[in-house]
């Protein structure tokens, strides 16, 4: 029986890490190829032992780390998100109204977002954006919803499949922010009413090239936040490992120091 210190050392091994990851790797290959009819009726059943085998090494590879870390094991959000992903693909799959879990097994390649760190890292400063991306949400919100009024109440009578009520505006003004055809629908309207083009300049404008962006600025300076806070944190690791070895230089000298005198006694 394993002590929980070499299972410790056996999960935290650089090499234990790029095994799963290449585990993961080869089901990502095969739940792709299982979509292809052809492939599926020729290497179905590889392909099905494959998947088999892969969900099988992540159970084991999570009681590994279960045993590893106890109780710990679940202070890290990381490991939820590994349990939660597992298990999903885990529930009976057979028929009926759980017949659509077998297409969620593919999110056991999410589980690289966990193992791969850059990609851990990327997604953790996505995570501390968020109340900073919320705001800027609230204020694309506030900023569709009052375009979409006023293009309703301009543009209603001149192009009904677009702006004929507000529902039909808000998609619309929506489909014009992603720059999606909105030459078409602007040009439509100014075949009536040629100053439209003030309107939807303005609004792209705002939405576009000002608050999209603002998304953009928000992700990154929440990276280099946590960049920053990675590399103050190893340099406290580099600080206190130096203090330590000096503190033991210290001791030694202080020893010798006691050897000389009594030596010299």
């Amino acid at each position: 029986m394993l002590s929980r210190d070499r299972v410790r050392l056996l999960v935290d091994a650089p090499w234990f890490n790029k095994v799963i990851t290449a585990v993961i790797l080869v089901n990502a290959i095969t739940l792709g190829a299982e979509t292809s009819p052809a492939l599926l009726a020729s290497f179905g059943d590889v392909l099905h032992a494959i998947d088999r085998l892969a969900l099988a090494v992540f159970v084991v590879e999570l009681a590994l780390r279960f045993g590893a870390y106890g109780r710990s094991f679940f202070r890290d959000p990381w490991n939820w998100f590994d349990t939660a992903v597992v298990a999903v693909t885990l529930l009976p799959t057979a028929s009926g109204s759980f017949s659509v879990l077998r297409a969620l097994r593919v999110m056991r390649v999410l589980r690289l977002v966990s193992v791969v760190p850059s990609m851990r890292r990327v997604v953790s400063a996505l995570l501390t954006a968020l109340p900073g991306m919320a705001s800027i949400t609230a204020l694309l919100a506030l900023v569709l919803y009052v375009s979409a009024v006023i293009a309703t109440k301009l543009f209603s009578g001149v192009a009904p499949d677009y702006f004929g009520h507000l529902g039909d505006s808000l998609f619309t003004l929506f489909q014009v922010m992603t720059g999606e055809a909105w030459s078409e629908v602007a040009r439509q309207v100014m075949a009536e009413k040629p100053f439209a083009w003030v309107f939807f300049v303005g609004y792209l404008v705002v939405t576009s090239f000002t608050v999209l962006n603002l998304f953009i600025a928000v992700a990154v300076s929440a990276m280099q936040n946590q960049v920053s806070e990675e590399h103050a944190e190893h340099d406290r690791e580099e600080m206190a490992a130096t203090m330590e070895i000096l503190t033991e230089v210290r001791r030694l000298r202080a020893d010798v120091e006691a050897l000389r005198a009594k030596a010299s006694a």
